[in-house]
């Protein structure tokens, strides 16, 4: 749990003294906050405390220092669940004032069975009832005396890069997926909105501009297109004309939860430009025809292998990730050999699998019988085992380039950073050693000298 510090306040009328000022500080209410889940979930979590830390609340880094503690919940899958619950018991075991939200909100009869104590339970993206919910427990001060949040908001990922979302909730209905009962349906954010919010943060010193919603490629398809004044023109809450704007403003801009409708070939040019990083997240989640359409996803693999070959023509530094379910109902061994073929051909540089899971609610429960824990088990180890191989052939064509990195941490061995086909938490590292010149959030170009399956090395070239 966080504690930003606080900035010196500009003198009120009556000019507080110094001593009063800081008793005014100390009597300032805390909040402490357990944020779980997704990085959509995480925006949430910094829009809500960047609402309370305007207001005059601070942030608690224990729970012991806390006069309420929110707990923002994943209600996906049946482990997350699990793990949201235990977090508000533990939170209410250590402190016993709770506010839960989020996903498992959604489900407040159950949350309340389990932990009758809490204050207050509100929805995923409820932000005016969740501070409403904290002001019941913890009323705000009324008129404090410092300048306590930044324009950009308060986050909780490293200064140099921040994520931005675009959009809430989804129009897909995926038969395995539960997310448009816990978020509803595609609520897209006006361009301008999200263009002032991109600003703010790049004015900050943000570096990598993570775009993200649960469907990206389909911004604005629910407020159709709408126009917005924008820098003396109307900018249209469309994905093409977003990435267009986001790439002028200098920042690293990273693609994540792209669908691949059609429109999404007009964007690889602004890549081979260098305007977007050659980079996109690709939910693919299987390559077998007949498990897709059971899935209700797009059933076109080999259209997609010809589509991702097209893309390469147009950028040829593309990296593309995504992530694939192994063990869905009714998979057979068949169906498991195509999407290792497939997986092979199709030379994705970064990939994640899933063992299929049932989520309460989700069609695909019902859809077949279940695939046993030890086959599931067994195609996952194989699965990994060939993207591995791939993974290799991809990172060892790096040996030799230089590339641009974005330094994440340094120590005194040297320094961590990423490459533009990796993005933070969840693909590969960029390790320098003996860099120790360099800060986070520097861009520099290295030469890389040596890869695995997953990460490479360098020696920094330029700064």
């Amino acid at each position: 749990m966080p504690t930003p510090s606080a900035r010196s306040g500009r003198k009120a009328a009556a000019k507080p003294s110094p001593k009063a000022r800081r008793a005014a500080a100390k009597a300032a209410p805390r909040v402490g906050l357990v944020s779980l889940g997704c990085p959509k979930a995480l925006v949430d979590s910094e829009r809500i405390i960047t609402k309370l830390r305007s207001e005059g609340y601070e942030l608690s880094a224990d729970y012991a220092g806390a006069d309420v503690v929110l707990v923002n919940t994943c209600g996906f899958l049946d482990s997350a669940k699990k793990e949201s619950l235990e977090a508000i018991g533990e939170a209410m075991a250590k402190n016993g004032r709770v506010v839960v939200t989020g996903c498992l909100g959604v489900e407040k009869d159950r949350i309340l069975a389990e932990h009758p104590g809490v204050l207050a339970v509100t929805g995923p993206h409820q932000y005016e009832q969740v501070v409403a919910a904290v002001h019941d427990a913890v009323p705000p001060l009324h008129d404090p005396f410092l300048d306590l949040v930044p324009p950009e908001g308060l986050h909780l990922t490293p200064r140099h890069y921040a994520y931005l979302k675009i959009s809430e909730g989804c129009n897909n209905r995926c038969s395995f997926c539960i997310i448009p009962n816990l978020r509803g349906k595609l609520v897209s954010r006006p361009a301008n909105h999200v263009m002032a919010e991109a600003e703010r943060l790049v004015q900050a010193g943000v570096k990598e501009l993570l775009v993200i919603s649960q469907d990206t490629s389909a911004y604005g398809l629910d407020i159709k297109y709408a126009e917005s004044p924008y820098k003396g023109r109307k900018l249209k809450a469309r994905f093409l004309e977003l990435c267009e704007a986001l790439g002028s403003l200098g920042a690293w801009v990273r693609l994540h939860y792209v669908y691949p409708y059609p429109h999404v070939d007009a964007v690889l040019p602004l890549m081979a430009e260098g305007k977007i990083l050659p980079y996109l997240d690709i939910p693919f989640q299987h390559a077998a025809p007949r498990v897709l359409k059971a899935m209700r996803r797009p059933a076109h693999q080999e259209q997609t292998l010809e589509r991702l070959q097209r893309w390469r023509a147009v950028c040829p530094d593309l990296a593309i990730r995504s992530t694939f379910i192994v063990g869905f109902p009714g998979e057979t061994e068949a169906d498991f050999q195509l999407l290792l073929d497939w997986l092979t051909e199709a030379k994705l540089a970064r990939v994640g699998c899933f063992k299929y899971e049932p989520v309460e609610g989700a069609a695909a429960n019902a859809i077949a019988e279940a695939v046993p824990d030890e086959v599931k088990d067994e195609r996952w180890h194989r699965f990994m085992a060939a993207q591995r191989e791939v993974s290799a052939e991809v990172t060892a064509a790096r040996v030799g380039q230089t590339i641009d990195v974005i330094i994440d941490e340094v120590d005194a061995e040297g320094a961590i950073g990423r490459s533009k086909w990796d993005a933070p938490e969840i693909d590969g590292s960029v390790f320098l050693n003996g860099a120790i010149d360099v800060k986070p959030g520097d861009i520099v170009q290295a030469r890389v000298t040596n890869a695995d399956e997953y990460d490479v090395w360098g020696e920094v070239v330029s700064t």
